[in-house]
């Protein structure tokens, strides 16, 4: 795709609606017991940029300079480090919104909040001290969400580690806090700790488990791995087995997520991981599509990339979602 057609006005990138009864509307009927704000804000997301009113999404997070450290995130394209860089790059490459801790976040709503839909992370983890149970420290709030603008918070749960349970418990309290105010919850939730093996935190039966929790605390949207054909839980595989179920192919597996998902009717988005090779990242973006995903969030392989590589890739993975490539 030539990088200047990925490239999107302010109006284009903020002038898209699905028609009444079209797919987001369909999708909206998933959330009835959501108040006005909260469906206006899924609503906005759903129809912002080139995936406007296709019922997918393709989010930009930014919380990997937190998560990994800044040169890790950002040397490899030292524009990077810069706030204002990662929203000027979803504006102009069509994306649907854009997640981030605190500190990015408020270094850049005062010029995009009404343009582009952003999400305030609200947990986040360093390695400067490393362990196998991890438990994110809460680094913002509600409260900062609502003064910033944003359509949604995002929380990080860590099933598997010790401490799954008191993020379960904050979850709850800041769902609640942030549905109240009109806001949207996204859950990123990853499978690590103690309780799970290396192989297991992408296995597919832990995987689907990881997104049926965050469904039953209330998410609205849902970031999960993609999982692979391997299944952890020797129950588990005893069931996907008596009931025949297919794990072979990408497709076949984001069929089981969105199946455990409340059988499509939660938006269950998938991350990008670390950066890689096109043709097999979309190939995978095909599998998605193709299994009834409702999208990706792509953060790494987006901004380790020049801005016109990037404009391209993500217009491509664009394409596949709407059905053009």
């Amino acid at each position: 795709m030539n990088p200047k057609t990925a490239t999107m006005t302010l109006a284009q990138a903020t002038d898209k609606t699905a028609a009444p009864g079209g797919r987001v509307e369909e999708i909206l009927s998933y959330y009835p017991s959501d108040n006005a704000g909260t469906r206006a804000n899924i609503r906005r997301l759903l129809n912002h940029g080139r995936l406007g009113g296709v019922g997918r999404l393709v989010i930009l997070p930014v919380d990997q300079g937190f998560e990994h450290g800044p040169h890790r995130s950002f040397a490899v394209n030292p524009p990077a480090y810069d706030p204002e860089y990662h929203p000027r790059f979803a504006l102009a490459a069509g994306m649907s919104g854009y997640a981030a801790p605190l500190g990015f976040i408020e270094a850049v709503a005062g010029n995009y909040s009404g343009h582009l839909p952003l999400i305030l992370k609200l947990n986040n983890h360093d390695l400067l001290f490393s362990e196998n149970d991890r438990i994110p420290a809460v680094t913002s709030s509600v409260e900062a969400a609502v003064r910033l603008g944003c359509v949604a918070i995002g929380y990080t749960i860590y099933p598997g580690s010790a401490y799954r349970n008191e993020m379960y418990e904050k979850l709850q309290y800041l769902a609640e806090d942030a549905k109240s105010a009109g806001l949207a919850v996204v859950v990123w939730s990853y499978p690590r700790g103690s309780g799970v093996t290396k192989d297991g935190e992408t296995a597919l039966d832990v995987i689907a488990y990881a997104a049926h929790l965050a469904c039953q605390m209330g998410a609205h949207i849902i970031k999960v791995k993609l999982p692979n054909s391997h299944l952890e839980q020797e129950k588990a595989k005893e069931a996907y087995v008596e009931a025949g179920v297919a794990t072979e192919s990408v497709i076949d597996r984001v069929r089981v997520i969105t199946q455990a998902a409340f059988a499509g009717k939660r938006i269950i988005i998938f991350s990008g991981g670390s950066k890689r090779g096109d043709e097999p990242f979309f190939d995978d973006i095909r599998g998605i599509r193709d299994g009834g995903g409702f999208g990706s969030i792509i953060g790494r392989n987006t901004f380790q990339r020049p801005w016109d590589d990037s404009l391209e890739f993500i217009g491509n993975v664009i394409d596949i979602y709407r059905g053009e490539a």
